[in-house]
C-alpha cells in the first residue's frame, strides 16, 4: 500500500515540474519584445489605356490574289497532216507575238489541189467571155478585169456585182458560181493549216511535238496571254461591297519590292461557299522590264472606306477573339467587344460604352481585380518619385 502511494507522489511531483516550467517558458516568451514586421507592398502594374471614343474611320483594305491570264486558248488543228514549225519552238514555256506564225499543219496538197481548182476555174471563165462580150456587152468590161486579176498563187478577187437575171442563170448553168464559191471555201480550209498566234503569250503546255502527225480536231497546245492579266482577289462580302468597277488599285509584290497599277475590271456576283469571300478581278498591264508571271501572288492595297461609329485598337490587345480589359476604379476587368473589321496589324470595333479606359496593349498572367495604374496620368518623375515614396514607407 504504502509503495502504491509512493508511485502516485512520484507521477504528481514529475506532472507538476513539468507544468511549472511550461508556464514558466510562456512566462519568458511573453516578456519578449514583438519584432518589426515589415508591411506588405501592394505592387501595381501600369498599363497602356486610352479612352474608348468612337468616330468614323476610313478603313484600308488589302488582301492577296493569284495572277492569271486574260486569255487561255487550247490550240486545236482544223486540218489533218504533220506538224511544221517556223521559228518558234512549239515546246512549254516559248514565248511570241500576236501575229507569228506558231505552226503549220502540212499544206503542200492543199496548195497543188487549189491551184489545180482555179486553173480549171481560169479555163471555164476564158470560154465565157466571148459570150458574154456578145449577149451581155455591158459587163464584159468587169468580167474581164476580173479573169486578169486571177492568179493562181493569190486568193480570188471579188466576183463581178451584176443586176441581170438572165446573166445569172447563164452563169449558173455553166457551173462559174458553184465554182468560184467552192475555191474560196478551199482558200479559207487552206489557211487553216496555218495557226497564227492572237496575242503575245508563251506555250503553258504541248501537247503534240513538231514532226507528229495529227488530225482535224486534234489538240496540239495551250496558249496563255501575257502581256494583260489578271488579278483575282477574295474579299470579305463587307469590303468587297465598297469597291467598284473602275477603281484603281496598288498591286505589289514584297518578295520582289515591285508596286504595279491595277484596275477593277469586275466583281463576281456570288460569294464561294466555302471561304464566304466575293471575287475582285483587278486587270494589269504587264511590263518587259519587270513582268509579272502568270500563277504568282501579288498583293492588292484598295483605297479606304468610311466605317462609321467605330474604334480602332491593336490586334494583340484582343484575347479569347472578342475579349478585352477594361480599367474601373484602379482594377481591370474583362469586357466583350463587338469586330467590325480585322486588319493585318488592327481591328476595328464597336459595342462598349464611350468613356470606359480600354487597355490597348498585351498583359500576360493578369487576373481581374488585379490593381493598375494608366501610363500617363502621371509623368515619368513623378511616377518615379511615388514609387520611390512608397518604398520608403514600406521599408519605416
Amino acid at each position: 500500500m504504502k509503495q502504491i502511494d509512493r508511485r502516485i507522489v512520484i507521477v504528481a511531483a514529475f506532472i507538476f515540474i513539468v507544468g511549472m516550467a511550461f508556464g514558466v517558458m510562456k512566462f519568458l516568451i511573453a516578456q519578449k519584445e514583438e519584432p518589426f514586421r515589415r508591411p506588405p507592398v501592394v505592387a501595381k502594374r501600369y498599363v497602356k489605356a486610352e479612352k474608348i471614343k468612337y468616330q468614323v474611320i476610313i478603313s484600308p483594305v488589302s488582301a492577296p490574289g493569284r495572277v492569271s491570264s486574260i486569255s487561255e486558248i487550247d490550240v486545236v488543228a482544223e486540218a489533218s497532216g504533220k506538224i511544221l514549225t517556223n521559228n518558234i519552238a512549239l515546246k512549254k514555256g516559248a514565248e511570241f507575238s500576236k501575229g507569228d506564225i506558231l505552226f503549220t499543219v502540212y499544206p503542200d496538197e492543199a496548195i497543188l489541189a487549189l491551184k489545180s481548182k482555179k486553173s480549171n476555174f481560169l479555163n471555164s471563165l476564158a470560154n465565157l467571155l466571148p459570150d458574154i462580150k456578145i449577149d451581155y456587152s455591158e459587163y464584159e468590161s468587169d468580167f474581164r478585169s476580173f479573169f486578169n486579176n486571177i492568179n493562181v498563187n493569190k486568193k480570188l478577187p471579188e466576183f463581178p456585182q451584176f443586176d441581170n437575171e438572165k446573166l445569172e442563170i447563164f452563169l449558173a448553168s455553166r457551173n462559174i458560181l458553184s465554182d468560184y464559191y467552192g475555191i474560196l471555201k478551199d482558200e479559207l480550209q487552206l489557211s487553216r493549216h496555218t495557226i497564227i498566234a492572237p496575242f503575245n503569250g508563251t506555250y503553258s503546255d504541248v501537247f503534240v511535238e513538231e514532226g507528229s502527225y495529227t488530225n482535224m480536231g486534234g489538240r496540239v497546245a495551250h496558249i496563255i496571254q501575257t502581256d494583260k492579266l489578271e488579278l483575282e482577289v477574295p474579299l470579305d462580302k463587307f469590303d468587297a461591297e465598297w469597291i467598284k468597277i473602275g477603281d484603281l488599285v496598288e498591286v505589289s509584290s514584297k518578295s520582289r519590292n515591285s508596286v504595279y497599277t491595277g484596275k477593277v475590271i469586275r466583281k463576281s456576283q456570288f460569294v464561294d461557299a466555302n471561304t464566304q469571300s466575293q471575287g475582285i478581278f483587278i486587270r494589269i498591264e504587264n511590263n518587259k522590264r519587270n513582268p509579272v508571271l502568270v500563277g504568282e501572288f501579288l498583293n492588292a492595297s484598295f483605297s479606304g472606306h468610311p466605317v462609321k461609329g467605330v474604334m480602332e485598337i491593336q490586334r494583340n490587345a484582343v484575347f479569347n477573339t472578342n475579349e478585352v480589359f477594361i480599367v474601373d476604379d484602379g482594377k481591370i476587368h474583362k469586357e466583350t467587344i463587338n469586330i467590325i473589321k480585322v486588319n493585318e496589324k488592327s481591328l476595328i470595333f464597336n459595342g462598349l460604352k464611350e468613356g470606359k479606359m480600354i487597355v490597348v496593349q498585351p498583359l500576360i498572367n493578369v487576373l481581374e481585380g488585379t490593381p493598375v495604374e494608366i501610363q500617363g496620368d502621371l509623368s515619368l518623375d513623378q511616377q518615379k518619385k511615388k514609387t520611390e515614396k512608397e518604398e520608403k514607407g514600406a521599408n519605416n
